[in-house]
């Protein structure tokens, strides 16, 4: 089994936890807090050992009725590889920790791509991270990038992409952030940085992007045009996409045209907490134009979709699956994941 230790039990850290939990060849030796919350108590009701940063807040955490094993130190002396979903920028700090104990360390997209040298997604690049000490898993707007304009790129060669990115302003549990009536551009300047972070995955990829923030809590919206090397038809690209393990299609049938609606589904599903760990492409969006250019709309779960490609990180760097296509098998079994 394969010892696993979050450091950080958040909005990703959470859902890494419940997602590691369900793997066969995985099990969790502890998450980590810095002060008492609803998050610490719900560890402890899951039965995760809870380690704190700093020991002496241990009678904080148990006034609150918050049982804590001990600190994050103890964690790491006891796992194979550290998921570290601590906010953005704080992870730079904890490198040294990890290098001292000797334990393969995961990132997540909110710190730079030199923090690891390997920026991943398991449909484009996963024996890069074969056997490494550290990656970064990338943002769940690179993420979703990532996985459509691979696909087109195998099958028909992508020459350029331009991509929109109209972001949410919170997560839906957050109360620090905005807009609350405003469209934000985010930034003004062109390119955003989401086009340099795919070319991080696939660095020979053209591509331009911009990104706006906008009012509403539940998802991001792409809104993408690739230029392709070959013909292609609608259809031919509908087909790629079916049988993508990560990308689903929003069915025109189904009347859905939101996030909102899409957040509802997801619901409905049984999904927990309501995530779509896969990228979800608007069937009518799907667009082939007469100079070879795809047009198409994909929402993605900001909370959600980076969840899947920890798990397949960590079978690489473990060296426990020997291809992509075996470890997400083997993580969208243990999940469920069946896509849209």
């Amino acid at each position: 089994m394969i010892k696993v230790a979050i450091n950080g039990y958040g909005t990703i850290g959470k859902r890494v936890a419940d997602a590691v939990a369900a793997q066969p060849d995985m099990e969790i030796v502890g998450v980590s807090k810095t002060r008492p919350s609803g998050e610490a108590y719900i560890a402890n009701k899951r039965g995760y050992p809870l380690y704190i940063a700093d020991i002496t807040k241990k009678a904080a955490f148990e006034e609150a009725g918050i049982a804590v094993a001990g600190d994050v130190e103890g964690m790491l002396r006891q796992c194979d590889v550290v998921i570290d979903a601590t906010p953005g920028g704080v992870g730079k700090a904890n490198k040294a920790l990890y290098e001292l104990y000797n334990v393969k360390a995961i990132w997540q997209g909110g710190e730079k791509h030199e923090i690891a040298g390997i920026s991943f997604n398991s449909s484009c690049n996963y024996q890069d991270a074969f056997g490494a000490d550290f990656v970064r898993v990338v943002s769940c707007n690179t993420t979703g990038l990532c996985r459509i304009i691979k696909l087109a790129d195998e099958a028909y060669g992508v020459k350029s992409v331009f991509a929109t990115m109209v972001r949410r302003g919170s997560d839906p549990g957050g109360i620090k952030t905005g807009p609350v009536d405003a469209i934000v551009l985010n930034p003004v300047s062109i390119p955003s940085h989401h086009g340099p972070d795919v070319n991080t995955v696939l660095p020979s990829v053209d591509i331009v992007t911009t990104a706006m923030i906008v009012p509403t809590t539940f998802m991001h919206m792409h809104v993408i045009r690739m230029e392709l090397a070959q013909e292609a038809t609608r259809e031919g690209v509908l087909d790629l996409i079916r049988n993508h393990p990560r990308i689903g299609i929003v069915k025109g049938a189904t009347g859905i045209t939101s996030t909102a609606e899409l957040r509802e589904l997801a619901a409905d599903m049984g999904r927990p907490r309501g995530d779509l760990w896969e990228s979800c492409v608007f069937e009518d969006s799907v667009a082939v134009g007469k100079n070879n250019e795809l047009y198409l709309f994909q929402a993605i779960h900001q909370e959600a979709d980076v969840v899947v490609e920890n798990i397949d990180a960590i079978r690489a760097m473990m060296k426990a699956a020997d291809t992509a296509e075996e470890s997400v098998r083997m993580t969208n079994e243990a999940l469920g994941l069946k896509a849209i």
